[in-house]
């Protein structure tokens, strides 16, 4: 086998090898955008239903409460709505935080085939 022959057959693998870690790459773009617009759907259906729950049931102890203690009960569903907002933005943030980072997969492959390079390079000196 001639030195031009090996080094094409090289340099076919290599562009072999980028073309399997471009696709993957493509692949784990789209879990995450698929992974992230669920994310957003859920969060918008969540904040409508809950914003009209919230409303209503805030309206319902105001009005319970009007002829009493009205400033009590509307200092009260404030502290409520705040509670929950902060709440719901902890286990949101925790979400995220504890998905996978984006594209592991891909550069765990690529730190496979730069480790398999460099020791192919190693065993033919």
């Amino acid at each position: 086998m001639t030195l031009g022959a090996s080094v094409g057959r090289i340099g076919a693998t290599l562009v072999a090898m980028l073309h399997t870690r471009l696709e993957l790459a493509a692949v784990e773009a789209q879990e995450e955008a698929r992974r992230l617009y669920g994310y957003f759907a859920w969060t918008m259906m969540a904040v409508f239903l809950g914003a009209g729950a919230a409303l209503l049931a805030a309206l319902f102890v105001i009005l319970v409460f009007w002829e009493s203690y009205r400033l009590l009960a509307v200092g009260g569903m404030a502290v409520l709505f705040a509670l929950a907002a902060f709440v719901i933005w902890r286990r949101v943030k925790a979400s995220f935080d504890a998905r996978p980072p984006v594209f592991a997969a891909t550069l765990a492959e690529l730190r496979n085939d730069i480790d398999f390079i460099t020791g192919v390079g190693q065993a033919s000196e």
